[in-house]
Formats: structure tokens, sequence, C-alpha cells
């Protein structure tokens, strides 16, 4: 149950942020640079094409493509330069960060002008004359936000082009609203303030929601609601938002070594931390128990003769289960995509109940419960490796009982998949060639 009263107040009014510094760090952030601590210095600018937001971008782009992030307010406040200590930081260390609201704008934000941020990115990228002009990567999009703005990012987190969620001193201000986590399938990291935080009673009944075997971090730094975002460089949490997303959008596994592990380098300091199926690499590992002594999996095994064969194709949206770029990578999610008929779409049952693909990988489920995403991963011989092809057309995992399920009913490419409650919806049902 949610303490719902001050909290609502406090995240959902329009607010200047706290004053950063309260409470006092055990260590001295770095001295302010012009234009941030990172090797690009960085400013905001504006453009016409996306109006009522500001960007934060490296004076000088590099030749290194940029990952993009986009970020609400605290207090939904339309004020652009709200956080821009913190968000000129980031930039500064290769990134494009889009905040909602132009620079010293009235008024308030909504969701949708993360996704309008998302939309911009994505077309300057690939618009010729753009000053971004191939020099985003936009395959590597984060979101985030402080407070209500960390509501807004919740809200638009199961956009297929997200990469990760970030959520700053937030949480969902309702149980009507959980739905938002169940259909996390990303990587999430939280930074609160601590129990001093207004908002660690939800932030912290956030993370016992999360689903079963999703890859997630939580930061509590004992500073309050406020934070150190107008602290030189965006203090301490400024730092460690550019580490995660280091980590997360531009592979940086000397960053990641902060977030994960007992020896993280955020354990045992002022952080206090808590993680969920985190790995190094950003994959996340089959969560049910390893074969019993150390057993190599499974060896290829062949298709059962009345079993599938072959591309594995939605009903609803006509797109055969898809594993993304031909990766053979364990902890991939597969997804939709046009149908092709090459080797990363081809599947086939077994006499067990496994599907597979490339012989040797099967689909798994990273958890039993609803939002549980769903991967390749080399065969064991798990049930949350074997599944049930119904006559109703539904693929159910043995282990949960939930079925096969396209995120958000999505019929697009790239739309991700899922386990989730049977329901008969179009989207959890499958023709599979035979």
């Amino acid at each position: 149950m949610r303490k719902r009263s001050v909290i609502s107040a406090v995240l959902a009014a329009a607010i200047a942020p706290v004053c950063a510094g309260i409470v006092a760090l055990t260590s001295t952030p770095a001295a302010a640079a012009v234009g941030g601590s990172g090797p690009y210095p960085a400013d905001y600018e504006t453009s016409a094409g996306l109006p009522n937001h500001t960007i934060y971008r490296p004076q000088t782009l590099p030749s290194e493509k940029l990952p993009i992030f986009v970020w609400g307010n605290g207090g939904c406040s339309a004020n652009g330069l709200s956080q821009h200590n913190f968000l000129r930081e980031i930039a500064s260390h290769g990134f494009l960060a889009i905040a909602n609201g132009s620079p010293n704008g009235s008024g308030s934000t909504t969701s949708q002008m993360l996704t309008q941020s998302i939309d911009w990115a994505v077309a300057e990228n690939s618009r010729q004359g753009s000053k971004y002009y191939g020099k985003l990567d936009t395959s590597k999009i984060a979101v985030g936000g402080f407070s209500c703005g960390g509501l807004e990012a919740y809200a638009v987190s199961n956009d297929p082009r997200i990469s990760t969620t970030t959520i700053f001193s937030s949480g969902l201000l309702n149980d009507a609203d959980d739905y938002q986590l169940y259909r996390l399938t990303k990587p999430i990291a939280y930074f609160i303030g601590g129990p001093s935080d207004i908002a660690y009673p939800n932030a912290m009944d956030d993370w016992n929601k999360l689903p079963a075997g999703l890859p997630a971090f939580m930061g509590n730094l004992n500073v309050g609601h406020g934070g150190t975002y107008d602290q030189p460089n965006g203090g301490e949490f400024g730092r460690v938002a550019v580490l995660y997303l280091k980590w997360r959008l531009k592979g940086d596994t000397a960053a990641g070594t902060n977030f994960v592990g007992p020896n993280c380098g955020l354990c045992n300091t002022q952080w206090q931390v808590q993680q969920k199926n985190l790995t190094l690499d950003g994959g996340t590992s089959s969560p049910s128990p390893s074969p019993s002594g150390g057993a190599s999996p499974s060896p290829s095994a062949t298709p059962t003769p009345g079993g599938g064969s072959g591309t594995i194709r939605g009903v609803a949206s006509g797109r055969c289960v898809d594993v993304p770029n031909a990766s053979t990578s364990d902890g991939t999610q597969v997804q939709l995509w046009d149908c092709h008929g090459q080797s990363n779409q081809t599947w086939s049952s077994t006499s067990s109940g496994e599907i597979r693909v490339y012989g040797n990988k099967c689909l798994d489920a990273a958890g039993s419960g609803n939002g549980a995403r769903v991967q390749i991963y080399s065969c064991w011989g798990g049930d949350n490796q074997k599944w049930r092809v119904e006559s109703d057309g539904t693929i159910r995992g043995v282990q949960s009982g939930l079925c096969l399920d396209a995120v958000g009913a999505g019929t697009g490419n790239g739309t991700q998949l899922q386990l989730y409650s049977c329901h008969g919806g179009n989207n959890q049902k499958w023709t599979w060639n035979r």
C-alpha cells in the first residue's frame, strides 16, 4: 500500500527542486567545469523543430555517435533549465540530453513531450542537412526524470525504442498505476534520496513489485528529495548518472562495475545499494537454477515430428518471432520483425517441449510473472525453457502457465515479447509453419 497524501502533493504539483546541499556528502563534488567535467564541453540550445524543449549537447559534436537521454524535470516543470548542471554534465560525456520545457519556460509538462524528444532525435539523425545527421546512436536511448518527471518517465518506459529507464527520487503514486511496472522489459535504475526523501516509500514499493527477472539497480543516497542536481556538475547524482548511462548506452563495462556484484563501486560507500538480475555485460542470465553439478548446456535435440518447425508468426501483426540482429548472445530478448525466413527466425520444437533457434539456443522466460522478458538462452532443460503449443494458437510457458505475448499489443517491427496472463487477444496467438 502506498503513502499518497503528502507525496501526491509534492510529486504531482509543479514545484521548484529543493535546494541541493541540505545534507552534506562525505565526499566533495568535483569542481565545476565550464560545460561539465567530461571530454566534450557542453551547452544547451533550442530547435524550432522541437518547441518547448531544451537540448543539451557537446559544443563541438565528436566523431563518436551520441546516445540519447530524454528527461522529465522535477515538479513536471516546463523550465528546461531546472536541472541544467546535471544535464550539461551528462552531455559533456558524449550524450545528447533533451529536457522537457524551454529554457526558463513556465507551466507544466506531459509525458508525451518525452516521446516527442525521441521522435525529433531519430528524425534529425536521418535528415540530411541536420547538424545531427548520422551523429546520434538512435539504438541507444534512455528515459529519466526527477520527482514528477520520474512519473513521466514511467509513462513512456514501454516505448520499444528505449534501452533503459532511470527514476530519480520518484515512485508511482497509486497502486492502480502498478501496470506500468508489470510491462517493464528493459533494465531500470533508481537513484533515491534515502529515507528522508518523500518519494522513498513509493520508490521502494515499486522496487518490490518489479517483474521477476528484470535487471534493476537501486541506489539510495541520504540527501533527501532535493538530490544534488544544482551542485557543480550535478553533484553525486550527476556522477553516478553518467556512469550508469556509459554502461547501459555505451557498453562501458568499467563504468558498469560501479553497479554490479557484491563489491560494486557504489557498494560499501555512502550509497545504499540493492541489485536484481544484473550482469556486467548488460545481459540477463536465466533466473532459474543452473543445471545441477555444473552440467553444460544440453546438446542439440531432434525436433519432434508433431511440433512446430519454421517461422512463428503473430496473428495480430503478421510478423515473425525474431532474434534481433541474428544475435547468439544469452539474454537477447526476442521481438517481432518482418518475416524473412533466415536462421534467426527459424524455430523448432523438441520432444521435451523446448523451442529452439540455431539448434542450441532455447526460447527462455527470464521470470515467471507478468512482464517477464522472453529471450534466448543456452538450452539446459529448465521448465522456464519449456512451452506448450495450444490448439487455440497460444504458446504457454510450462513453468508459469502464462502466454507468449507481444508487449502492449504492439504489431510493429521491434515490438518485444514477454510473458503475460492469457486473455485470448490476438497479440497472444501464433501460427507456426509445420
